[in-house]
């Protein structure tokens, strides 16, 4: 059961010395209850606090790791029901399902698929993260081949290993040993050997219930875990949208607001099906709704755009704007006599302002001013995107040493500017641009014309 506030405090060192960054130790053990703050965040705690406290500072859905490398997947860690109330933490896996009953050349394209599948999305770059190889033939020598030619293509990819044959499993993780991979598929039946598996080998266990029952679940992830196994992720067997949606509500519930740690585990959800429209709208479900991995049957570029970007717009942080970098940017090869525009840094505004530059086919430099990722009129009206400002910007900038003319190119919609930002650059002329960002390929090309 977790501790309250004031329990908490009794274990702490008392001496109110604000390295935590709280002004004392009362209140970094209110927050250490809510679960808002790290134990590690206090030096001085003793080890035998450490360990009683351990549980208390835990997040409620367990935090986990599968593959290595760059393309790991973190999963859980999760403190929240809503996004609002704080923020999701680690945006959930997309992987695509591949049967080892398809031929070899079908399987080598579905894994190519999820290789180039990367797109760079408002600056950040965007990929199907995993591979599930779904032994639905229940051939343990087929599913080992079908491993070792994934592993031989791609070995760089996490993957899932879905199956609930103990000896497919034995054969597959001892491919996939050094990848952190998940192994999934215990049950009711199997879960003993299973475990003695992902225990043998310190991989993720996979846990399923076959009645597709909460119950069943609970019981299992106890079971589980008294045999010596911690990692899980769970599937309560939901597969239809009302019932994935009521499952995952009630896991998420149980372990955020109960601290119930038989459910306090990542969640995976199987969406696929032979329609793909419908295939993406229980798939957005998982995402919306608490999955930490989403099993595809195909990754269509037009599915993969819309679940990357519902799954950005839900983690990223509802209380940080998104930013991209302060620095001048070449929009095509720019030469000396091209022209210099100025935007603010909101993601949203700079990608739609440089695609725009870049269909006009004229080759610009844009400056792109840190204004803590707000847009060009609300930066404005916060005091953020001054005249002051961006002088001083456009000096620090050392665009001077680029061009060989003095024009700087402002927003319309900030034109009231243009008067005073001439009288802090000195030279400089100001040419105040379009109001609306799809006005930019036609002013830029009566200019150059």
């Amino acid at each position: 059961m977790a501790l309250t506030g004031v329990e908490i405090f009794k274990l702490l060192p008392k001496t109110n010395c604000k390295k935590c960054g709280f002004p004392t130790c009362l209140a970094f053990a209110m927050k250490l209850a809510q679960r808002q703050v790290s134990l590690d965040a206090c030096p001085d705690v003793s080890e035998e606090a450490r360990q009683k406290l351990g549980e208390a500072s835990a997040p409620p859905v367990r935090p986990l790791i599968f593959g290595v490398g760059e393309k790991a997947v973190k999963m859980g860690e999760e403190t929240v029901l809503f996004r609002h109330e704080k923020r999701f933490v680690n945006p959930c896996a997309f992987a695509l399902g591949v049967n080892d009953t398809l031929p070899d050349n079908e399987i080598k394209d579905k894994v190519l698929e999820v290789s180039n599948s990367e797109i760079e999305r408002v600056g950040q770059r965007l990929r199907v993260d995993a591979i599930a190889l779904l032994n639905e033939s229940r051939e343990p020598m087929r599913y080992e081949s079908v491993c070792k030619l994934v592993y031989g293509i791609a070995p760089e990819i996490p993957v899932i290993l879905c199956t609930d044959v103990p000896e497919s499993a034995e054969v597959s993780i001892k491919i996939y040993k050094d990848n952190k991979p998940i192994l999934y598929g215990a049950d009711g039946n199997n879960y003993t050997y299973m475990t003695e598996i992902a225990k043998k080998y310190n991989v993720i266990l996979g846990v399923k219930s076959v009645s597709q029952s909460l119950e069943e679940l609970t019981d299992l992830t106890e079971k589980i875990k008294s045999l010596g196994v911690q990692d899980l992720i769970i599937d309560s067997g939901a597969r239809r949208a009302s019932q994935i949606l009521e499952h995952n509500t009630l896991i998420r519930r149980a372990a955020i607001k109960k601290n119930f740690k038989p459910l306090g585990y990542p969640i995976i959800t199987f969406a696929q099906r032979d329609d793909s429209l419908l295939e993406t709208l229980i798939a957005a479900i998982g995402v919306a709704k608490y999955s930490s991995i989403v099993v595809l049957s195909n990754i269509e570029k037009w599915k993969n755009l819309a679940l990357f970007t519902l799954r950005q717009n839900i983690y990223t942080d509802p209380q940080v704007p998104m930013q991209v970098e302060q620095k001048i940017y070449k929009i095509g090869e720019p030469t000396p006599e091209s022209p210099l525009m100025i935007t603010t840094n909101f993601s949203l505004t700079y990608f739609i302002v440089s695609g725009e530059i870049e269909n006009s086919k004229v080759p610009s430099y844009l400056a792109v001013m840190d204004c803590e990722g707000l847009s060009v009129l609300t930066a404005w009206a916060a005091g953020k995107f001054t005249a002051s400002k961006i002088a001083q910007f456009i000096k620090e900038s050392g665009i001077e040493n680029s061009i060989n003319h003095r024009e700087l190119i402002i927003p319309g919609y900030v034109a009231i500017l243009s008067g005073a930002i001439e009288d802090k650059l000195d030279g400089w002329k100001i040419t105040v641009g379009p109001r609306e960002a799809n006005g930019i390929p036609a002013f830029l090309r009566s200019r150059a014309a």
